[in-house]
C-alpha cells in the first residue's frame, strides 16, 4: 500500500493562546460572620446547661429535670438554628 501525502498540512498542535488572564480581585468573603459564630458559641452553652439541669441520680420527678432542662435544651438549639440561618451585616 502506498502512502499519498494530504493537500493540506495538518495541524498537530492546538495553537498558544495569549497569557492576558485576568484575576479576580474580589476578596473571599466568609459564610458566617463574627456574630453568628458567637451566638453558636452561645448556642452550645446553653444545651450543655441544660444538660447539666438534667443531670442527676436523685429525684427523678423533679420540675427541674422534667420540665425546666428539656425547655433549656429546645432553646439553646434554636439559638444554634437562629445563628445558621442569619445572614452575616453587609459592610461597604
Amino acid at each position: 500500500m502506498a502512502q499519498t501525502k494530504p493537500t493540506t498540512p495538518i495541524k498537530t498542535t492546538a495553537p498558544a493562546r495569549p497569557q492576558n488572564r485576568e484575576t479576580n480581585t474580589t476578596p473571599m468573603a466568609f459564610v458566617f460572620d463574627k456574630s453568628n459564630y458567637r451566638m453558636l458559641i452561645i448556642a452550645i452553652a446553653v444545651v450543655i446547661l441544660g444538660f447539666v439541669l438534667m443531670s442527676g441520680t436523685t429525684d427523678i420527678y423533679s420540675t427541674t429535670k422534667i420540665v425546666i432542662a428539656p425547655v433549656v435544651v429546645l432553646g439553646g438549639f434554636a439559638i444554634g438554628f437562629f445563628a445558621i440561618l442569619k445572614k452575616p451585616s453587609t459592610k461597604s
